[in-house]
């Protein structure tokens, strides 16, 4: 990088959303001050203590909630969980499932059974097309 060039930076609620964090649960240097890609580069391999622990206990941000209670960040909010957990309340919730968490768990494996289905739909009209693939994920 040229010398009169200035790093790339980002926001600290894009850089705790890219290290899978709650950016209110994060010290105050780390919130108000922008990221540069080097840092966050350095964050993810060295992490220090502080999001170590994080990663660890939490608190979590919603959607590693929804992935470790295996339901859908819509799935917490119509069951009007709190934006923010930390593991002893997710292990909490995982040892005696309320019902609304029976209920979306449910939910939530049928669409994922459902999306299975249409790609492989999808998939077997494109081999029986001989239409290229479609560059989507």
């Amino acid at each position: 990088m040229s010398p009169d060039k200035k790093p790339q930076t980002m926001k600290p609620l894009t850089a705790a959303n890219k290290l899978g964090i709650y950016l209110p649960a994060t010290p105050e240097e780390f919130r108000n001050s922008p990221i540069s890609r080097a840092e966050l580069e350095e964050l993810r391999t060295n992490p220090p203590a502080w999001l170590a622990e994080l990663r660890k206990t939490g608190p979590f941000p919603r959607d590693i909630v929804a992935r470790k209670l295996g339901v859908s960040n819509t799935g917490l909010a119509r069951a009007e969980v709190s934006d923010a957990m930390n593991a002893d309340e997710i292990a909490d919730l995982l040892a005696d499932p309320p019902e609304w968490l029976i209920r979306e768990r449910e939910n939530y494996a049928e669409v994922r059974k459902e999306n299975e289905r249409i790609k492989t739909q999808q998939a077997e009209r494109r081999a029986a097309s001989n239409r290229p693939a479609k560059n989507r994920t």
